[in-house]
């Protein structure tokens, strides 16, 4: 079965749905595709192979297309190497194809797998004819690696766009957006952008405000749905999202070792909901993969962080994540802080290191129970806490 996205342009990827973690350390619960595309022309090109485990199927799909004709060119949008992985593989089974990067390409990409004989350099806007169809190469330097680029074809004006607009979550049979339920693949999508290209949100604008300047029918990225009759859907998204724009709702995420923190946080939660929001999500750090959490911190105006103080410092699972907020920098948020202590205090200490290093607006004063929340004085500080963030967000 061949999938066309357009005359003689194909469809070769593969779906995942056995890799646990995505880059070693994100949840893939939906599974994750790796797009590739096949252009048979005068010249047959390869656009983005895929993961190298799934090599056997990947150069069955291309064959069962070609025959016994060579691939001509191998168009590499990406070094990273769930995108690159398998172009050893490739030039082992066509030694004669040309590979097509840019200049910052090949130095990463020989690095992982070796001198390449046959190179073909391409600068911004360059082009490069296979007979019938006309590929144009364009730069997207840090969406999200410095050789990042998209490659535009001129007959069918389909972008092949690299990560951009791409997301999490195997194609369960609908390849297309408008074989979908798109509200399905939403929040993999966000996911996607907000654990992978949301530290480069501005490169991310800039390449969607270039590529716009083009008459373009399909955009077709290297993860996640092709996108043909919903294009401005997933463009008002992928720029809301690097715009920084926040929806009205709250994020409150807490570390706890015996449950306390945790008690402290539901007390949070309800002054959040007595304010009118309606949209609160509470996350245990200890029991979230940090990838989801963030997902709906990228999203939401109010972020809420409590942990327990852990030999002095802070609880071990809550670095991630702040690590993550502090490299990330998601903007248009107020943040509230609260800890607890026990023989000793640190949770709520690092947590302000953190937002004064990284010039979180906070709101309110930060809160430090010591032991239960069981003071009457401690429970209102922490729901009046709730109330202020929650009055905040909702104005």
């Amino acid at each position: 079965m061949n999938i066309k996205l357009a005359e003689n342009i194909y469809y070769v990827g593969v779906n995942d749905r056995r890799t646990e973690l995505f880059e070693n350390h994100m949840e893939l619960p939906n599974g994750v595709s790796y797009n590739s595309y096949l252009i048979v022309d005068e010249h047959i090109a390869l656009i983005d192979p895929v993961e190298p485990e799934f090599m056997a199927q990947y150069i069955s799909q291309i064959k069962r297309i070609i025959g016994d004709r060579k691939v001509d060119y191998l168009i590499v949008n990406h070094d990273e190497p769930d995108h690159s992985g398998s172009v050893g593989a490739v030039l082992r089974e066509w030694p004669e194809v040309t590979v097509v990067g840019n200049a910052k390409t090949f130095a990463p990409l020989e690095n992982f797998y070796g001198p390449i004989a046959n190179k073909k350099i391409v600068a911004e806007g360059e082009t490069l004819s296979l007979g019938g169809h006309t590929l144009q190469f364009f730069m997207a330097p840090m969406c999200h690696w410095p050789e990042s680029m998209a490659t535009y074809e001129q007959t069918s004006k389909i972008i092949f766009s690299n990560d951009a607009f791409g997301g999490f979550g195997a194609l369960n049979g609908g390849i297309f957006d408008d074989e979908v339920n798109l509200e399905y693949y939403e929040a993999d999508m966000r996911r996607y952008y907000a654990n992978i290209v949301g530290k480069v949100a501005m490169m991310a604008l800039k390449t969607i405000q270039k590529v716009s300047t083009l008459e373009i029918k399909m955009i077709a990225p290297s993860h996640g749905l092709i996108w043909r009759s919903n294009l401005q859907w997933v463009i008002d998204r992928y720029t809301a999202w690097s715009k920084h724009e926040a929806k009205e709702g709250v994020v409150i995420v807490y570390g706890s070792m015996y449950g306390n923190t945790g008690r402290m946080a539901d007390i949070v939660a309800r002054g959040v909901a007595e304010a009118g929001v309606k949209e609160i999500k509470v996350y245990d750090v200890s029991k979230t993969e940090e990838s989801f959490i963030f997902s709906d911190i990228w999203q939401y105006k109010g972020v809420i962080l409590g942990a327990c103080s852990h030999y002095g410092s802070i609880f071990p699972n809550m670095v991630g994540l702040l690590h993550e907020i502090g490299e990330y920098k998601p903007q248009n948020k107020v943040f509230g802080l609260f800890g607890g202590a026990s023989w000793s205090g640190g949770g709520l200490k690092t947590l302000k290191e953190n937002a004064e290093k990284n010039n979180w607006n906070i709101v309110g004063e930060p809160i430090e129970v010591k032991g239960a929340p069981i003071r009457e004085e401690d429970v209102e500080k922490l729901y009046k806490l709730g109330v202020e963030i929650g009055n905040i967000v909702k104005s």
